[in-house]
């Protein structure tokens, strides 16, 4: 009897230790709304301590913004002293990766008369939680966008999935590719030689990675 009780509790253990391996290595659950979170953030410290000390707070290392030429933002963001309106902006729709380490934000925002829309790319540290941008472009708008009645959310699919295509660029464009850690996120940004420029976001559906944006800004006058 004994001999049957140390074998049943040694299953035991070997079946709890297998459930807690697969807890450690499922990947970690995707929350939209925290970088919604880190958007609105984003655009109160911008009214609070600055439009340029609030990008400068929030963005990575080796985040990338558009002027209209692709820059490192922090190296360009040093010398910029902040205006006295600060442009405001709210998100209208978040894309998220699967593991939930990469969320794209897009919305509208306004300063004065002048209105337009944005898209930012945030990376959420695993170990701290910690959100900051990696990149962030815009472009003027004639008709304002119409705020929706609720942020719309969409999630990667899950699961396993064949490598992205980079796709070569033509000579003379300044093109970059980012993914997130599981390759369910893209983002493709080109600045062309007259300096216009594309920004492309996709998600993994299950079956292509779809396109969910595609910004095009026209070449400045």
């Amino acid at each position: 009897m004994r001999n049957l009780l140390a074998a049943a509790t040694a299953l035991a253990m070997l079946a709890g230790g297998a459930v807690a391996a697969r807890e450690r290595n499922r990947p970690l659950a995707a929350n939209p709304s925290g970088f919604i979170a880190a958007e609105i953030a984003f655009a109160r410290l911008a009214q609070d301590k600055g439009q340029w000390t609030a990008f400068r707070e929030t963005a990575a290392p080796d985040a990338v913004m558009f002027v209209p030429q692709r820059v490192k933002a922090q190296d360009w963001l040093k010398s910029q002293k902040n205006p006295a309106e600060a442009v405001k902006w709210q998100p209208h729709a978040v894309y998220v990766s699967c593991d939930g380490n990469v969320g794209v934000t897009t919305g509208a925002w306004q300063k004065g008369p002048a209105n337009g829309y944005f898209t930012t790319v945030w990376l959420r540290d695993p170990k701290k939680g910690k959100m900051t941008w990696v990149l962030d472009h815009g472009d003027d708008l004639t008709t304002p966008l119409v705020a929706p009645d609720f942020i719309e959310s969409k999630q990667a699919k899950c699961g396993s999935r064949p490598g992205v295509p980079i796709e070569a660029g033509a000579e003379g464009d300044d093109r970059t590719v980012g993914l997130s850690p599981d390759q369910t996120l893209s983002w493709t940004s080109t600045v062309h030689p007259d300096r216009s420029r594309r920004v492309t976001i996709r998600l993994w559906d299950g079956k292509e990675m779809a396109t969910v944006i595609d910004n095009q800004v026209a070449a400045p006058k």
